[in-house]
């Protein structure tokens, strides 16, 4: 079965928590990071990362169909406990430069 490319574009529910985290949203972001983590080295992950004005952030990966993709952007701790929002959307990743090394 081919898989296809998706991508959420996520964004924080309270803006404050980018300066000022509370504990319980410190800890889900830690989770968050380490899910994604997880993915990248199961090879699940293409990538991921937060805008630097912390506006939103961005994770593309892949998965067999939209249900898929749907369980696993809302098996993100940060998506799933609340602290973040999350749009999903298919993706057609067309060009793409691997790591150097």
């Amino acid at each position: 079965m081919t898989q296809s490319h998706y991508i959420y574009v996520n964004r924080v529910v309270r803006p404050a928590m980018v300066t000022d985290p509370t504990p319980d949203e410190q800890r889900i972001m830690a989770d968050h990071f380490d899910y994604l983590k997880a993915k990248l080295n199961e090879g699940q992950l293409v990538l991921a990362g937060p805008c630097l004005d912390a506006s939103f952030g961005v994770v593309i990966f892949s998965a067999h169909d939209d249900d898929a993709a749907r369980r696993f952007m809302e098996a993100d701790p940060a998506i799933a406990q609340g602290v973040m929002t999350a749009d999903l959307r298919p993706f057609k990743l067309s060009l793409y430069r691997a790591p150097d090394g």
